[in-house]
């Protein structure tokens, strides 16, 4: 959300900066706690489903503060992020280790590689950069539409929503 906020602010070119650092540092990370978490999968299967259940119930909770949220408007002294905010961004983003941690959880088995790992992380992060960079396309696009209150409401409220049921699918599945 932050990428689509920067885009809407700022445009597209302003995030790339930030965009790179956030994803360089996504792969890194990714790729680190990947390592701990083959480390650990055979030998704790219940810490592997709490997990699952704190992210899902996580991802609801900020399903709700969207569903919440209104417009931006007010914001006349921001400026763009860059390179290092976008790597820090990453770096003490708790949301981001639940879901590195989620998605190992999902697609890491007790005989994974090293090589299962690292195309893991890689993927992970290319599919990360691909949809940061469409969010901040949408930003960019439609800042306009969506600076009175009303507007952004209604928004917030359907991405909320989206938000929310990737949540409950989360959980159950």
């Amino acid at each position: 959300m932050l990428f689509a906020a920067n885009g809407a602010s700022f445009g597209f070119r302003s995030t790339l900066y930030a965009t790179t650092g956030y994803h360089l540092a996504t792969v890194i990370v990714t790729f680190v706690l990947g390592l701990g978490f083959s480390a650990i999968v055979g030998d704790a299967q219940e810490a592997l489903l709490v997990i699952q259940v704190a992210g899902s119930l996580y991802v609801m909770w900020l399903a709700w503060k969207l569903w919440r949220a209104g417009s931006v408007e007010g914001f006349v002294d921001a400026k763009p992020i860059g390179f290092w905010d976008g790597a820090i961004l990453l770096i003490l983003n708790p949301k981001a280790y639940v879901i590195i941690a989620l998605m190992f959880s999902q697609f890491l088995s007790v005989d994974s590689s090293l090589v299962s790992v690292a195309a893991i992380s890689v993927i992970f992060t290319l599919n990360n950069l691909l949809a940061f960079t469409v969010w901040t396309l949408i930003g960019d696009a439609i800042a306009r539409m969506f600076r009175s209150e009303r507007n952004a409401r209604i928004l917030n409220r359907c991405l909320g929503l989206m938000l929310g049921l990737v949540g409950v699918w989360m959980l159950v599945s």
